[in-house]
């Protein structure tokens, strides 16, 4: 990957405030030529530095809670079919928006899952723990509410603008 410009933050920072630009109001607000950013958009992508998604507000699509699901992986029983058989499980199951490795107190493995009312939840724990219990043992889940007033902020990645503007 090639080292980003100034005007490659600034088509990023641009598209995070207002996804659905296109290159003709980009350039006209960044003050480039129309090809230009038509240009640095089209590598941003192919580099996967920029990808296209809505961010809709899970509550109002009727679901009530977001589980973030912690595991730890027993490397002693772990076969290396059991890579196939994650995905197979994920597929499954596209409530699940997120899946990683990672280093933790819970654990070295998460998912982040979406439910549309506690029963779902459930439901969906049971499956984890029939198929996974013998390679994670008891996977720590994390739930949200997605029906509360305490929400401090919401999920959106407007704020980070403001975040890598401060390290250039």
């Amino acid at each position: 990957m090639t080292k980003l410009k100034n005007l490659d933050y600034d088509i990023l920072f641009e598209l995070i405030k207002t996804s659905r630009l296109s290159d003709r109001q980009l350039a006209k607000i960044l003050g480039v030529s129309q090809p230009t950013i038509t240009r640095r958009r089209t590598q941003l992508e192919k580099e996967d530095v920029l990808e296209y998604t809505a961010i809709p507000s899970l509550g109002k699509l009727d679901f009530e809670i977001v589980a973030f699901t912690f595991g730890k992986w027993n490397f002693d029983v772990y076969p290396d079919t059991r890579v196939q058989g994650a995905k197979d499980f994920i597929d499954r199951h596209p409530n699940i928006i997120f899946v990683s490795t990672g280093i933790g107190d819970f654990g070295d493995r998460l998912a982040i899952s979406v439910h549309k009312d506690y029963t779902a939840y459930s439901t969906f724990m049971n499956d984890v723990r029939q198929e996974w219990a013998e390679f994670m043992g008891s996977p720590n889940t994390f739930i949200i509410s997605l029906k509360t007033d305490n929400i401090v902020r919401k999920l959106t990645f407007k704020f980070l603008i403001n975040t890598l503007k401060k390290k250039e």
